[in-house]
């Protein structure tokens, strides 16, 4: 079964936008948890437009306090900083991701070959017992680019779907996408690797992943579960603000 990872930057993101503490990044963990996810995924951004610093303690003393059985996933370009803060908060996963500082969102995977010395000397830094390490893969990276990411030394690769969620009005498009996803997947799992998954995922594109890539170990989803509940939850809001209001 593939597990889910519930990425709590949108709602951060949200709650930044007044100097007030709702919506809770703690309050909504604990309703994703007791909802059946598995874990909880952040990317803490060094400009903290979203996540900040102290919602990574908050998070993790939530998690290890309450919820000892869910896991904490950290994601992050691996700069000093980040990889001081992974060392003290200690996750039980790290997904390490090339993001510059100032991109929006996460937009490709690593440069495996290129990079592969870097990575090698951060996934020896943060590799220790009971900690996963996953690197962020192109959904085309195929045999080569995973022989390269299990030469670092990590147990994982998550595969970017982005460009798969991008085709929600092109089917072509998205086949030929979902089998380049498909064939990197086979690569990783041929080679000991495990498998995760994440970016632009929704309801809609959900089910043709999962049975067009087999053998995904977990899926980390924010922006589409942020808009999903939008709608879902919005009318129960509206009726409890109605009651509110009808009670005086």
């Amino acid at each position: 079964m593939t597990l889910l990872s519930v990425n709590l930057n949108a709602v951060a993101q949200l709650r930044n936008r007044r100097d007030l503490p709702w919506p809770s990044v703690t309050g909504i963990a604990r309703v994703v948890l007791n909802a059946g996810a598995s874990g909880i995924t952040i990317h803490p951004r060094p400009d903290e437009r979203h996540i900040r610093r102290t919602d990574v303690f908050d998070l993790s003393a939530l998690l290890r306090t309450d919820y000892p059985q869910a896991e904490f996933n950290i994601e992050g370009f691996p700069s000093d900083d980040f990889l001081e803060l992974i060392e003290e908060v200690n996750p039980e996963q790290v997904t390490l991701v090339p993001d510059d500082p100032a991109q929006a969102t996460s937009d490709h995977g690593w440069d495996f070959v290129g990079q592969g010395s870097f990575l090698t000397s951060v996934v020896e830094r943060l590799k220790v017992p009971g900690r996963r390490i996953s690197l962020f893969c192109d959904p085309d990276a195929g045999a080569a680019g995973i022989a390269g990411a299990k030469a670092t030394g990590a147990d994982r690769v998550e595969l970017f779907t982005g460009p798969y969620g991008a085709c929600f009005d092109d089917a072509a498009e998205a086949e030929r996408q979902l089998a380049m996803l498909a064939d990197t997947s086979r690569a990783a799992l041929s080679v000991g690797m495990g498998v995760n998954a994440g970016h632009d995922l929704t309801l809609a594109n959900l089910p043709a992943f999962q049975v067009a890539v087999p053998g995904v170990a977990e899926v980390s989803i924010g922006h589409g579960i942020t808009a999903d509940a939008l709608l879902i939850g919005f009318a129960e809001a509206v009726r409890a603000y109605r009651l509110a209001l009808e009670s005086n």
